[in-house]
């Protein structure tokens, strides 16, 4: 269902839209060479090598790892929730400790908005990349 909805849907969108930028959100661990041990990231891998092939203007996957949430920003998932409840006190120690590997949902946003309208030299994008086009292109 994940591969299948994606595709579909940048499908639909890319017959009358062939100028539209295309954000795939992904993550951290992907593997684009779809052959990994784990299932998740080949699918991801498949999605991502998928989007590349569909003619948009431009695709851009954000490859995010831990994404702390900022202005009242709740999951609807217990265990995620159970999971930033212990991890969102330390960001600033993650953010210290693996600055390549967290990001916030404000920069996040605005790295999206950034991409889509400027664009950026990569295709696959991490969080360093991110937090970057936060700072640099706000």
């Amino acid at each position: 269902m994940t591969y299948d909805l994606t595709i579909s849907v940048a499908r639909t969108l890319a017959k009358p839209n062939p100028t539209m930028t295309f954000i795939y959100v992904s993550g951290a661990g992907t593997d684009s060479t779809e052959r990994g041990r784990m299932m998740w990231a080949r699918v991801k891998g498949k999605i991502e090598n998928t989007l590349l092939q569909i003619p948009f203007k431009a695709v851009y996957m954000f490859s995010l790892g831990f994404i702390q949430p900022l202005h009242g920003v709740r999951t609807k998932t217990k265990w995620y929730r159970a999971v930033y409840a212990i991890m969102g006190p330390l960001y600033p120690v993650w953010k210290l400790l693996f600055p390549k590997y967290v990001t916030t949902t404000e920069c996040l946003g605005r790295a999206m908005l950034n991409v889509a309208k400027r664009g950026f030299l990569k295709s696959v994008l991490e969080n360093q990349d991110i937090n970057s086009i936060c700072r640099d292109r706000a």
